[in-house]
C-alpha cells in the first residue's frame, strides 16, 4: 500500500505527455515569466528606486532654491556660444528636466541650432545615468549592462563611471558641432537661407520682447 501511495504521488507531480504536456509546459513558463518579473520589481523597489526618488527630489529642491528665473538665465547664457551650447546647455537640460523634457530647452535657440542641440542632448541621456540615474531611469539598463562585468570582477565601478561621463561630454560636444555644420550646409544647399534668416529675426524679436 505504501508503494502504491508513493507511485500515485509521483504520478500527480509528474508532467503529462502529448498535447496536455505541452499546455502544462506553456502554463508553467508563462506564470514563471511573471514570477521573475515580480522578483525583479522587488529588487528595484529595495535597490535603485529609492535612490532615484531621492536624487530627483534633491534636484527639484535645488532648482526651487536657485529659482526658475536664474536657471532660465543660465540656460540662455550657455546658448550664446557654441562651446557652451553643446556642453553646459545639454547637461543642464538633462539634469534639470530629465529625458524627454530636456529637449524643450531648445526653445531658447534659433531654428538653425535646434537640430544640433537635440543631437547633443539626446546623446547625453545615457552617460548621465552613471551618477544621475533619475535623469533617464527608463534606460538605466544601458549603464548597468556596461558596469556589470566590472562589478562581477569585484572592482569599483566609480572610475568607469567617471570615464563614461567624461567621454559622454566630449561626444555630445563633437556631435553638436558637427550637426550644426551639417545643418548650415543643408540650409544653404536647399536654398532656404532667407527662410532661416527670417526665423532668426523672429527669434531675436521674441527674445527682445521677453526681456
Amino acid at each position: 500500500m505504501e508503494e502504491l501511495a508513493v507511485m500515485a504521488q509521483q504520478a500527480d507531480t509528474g508532467s503529462s505527455s502529448g498535447p496536455l504536456g505541452v499546455l502544462e509546459w506553456i502554463g508553467t513558463h508563462f506564470i514563471g515569466l511573471f514570477n521573475a518579473s515580480g522578483k525583479q520589481f522587488v529588487s528595484l523597489v529595495t535597490g535603485i528606486l529609492p535612490t532615484l526618488v531621492v536624487l530627483l527630489t534633491a534636484m527639484y529642491a535645488l532648482t526651487t532654491m536657485i529659482g526658475e528665473q536664474r536657471v532660465t538665465r543660465a540656460v540662455r547664457w550657455s546658448a550664446r556660444w557654441w562651446i557652451t551650447r553643446y556642453t553646459i546647455m545639454p547637461i543642464l537640460a538633462v539634469l534639470m528636466l530629465t529625458n524627454p523634457m530636456a529637449y524643450s530647452f531648445g526653445r531658447f535657440l534659433p531654428e538653425r541650432h535646434k537640430p544640433a542641440f537635440y543631437d547633443s542632448a539626446v546623446s547625453f541621456v545615457h552617460p548621465v545615468t552613471t551618477f544621475f540615474p533619475y535623469a533617464n531611469a527608463g534606460e538605466l539598463f544601458v549603464w548597468l549592462g556596461v558596469a556589470n562585468g566590472v562589478a562581477q570582477l569585484g572592482i569599483s565601478t566609480i572610475p568607469l563611471a567617471v570615464r563614461y561621463l567624461l567621454v559622454g561630454i566630449v561626444v555630445i560636444f563633437i556631435r553638436g558641432v558637427v550637426t550644426e555644420r551639417i545643418t548650415a550646409f543643408m540650409i544653404k544647399r536647399t536654398g532656404r537661407t532667407e527662410v532661416f534668416a527670417d526665423f532668426d529675426r523672429q527669434f531675436e524679436s521674441a527674445k527682445a520682447g521677453a526681456q
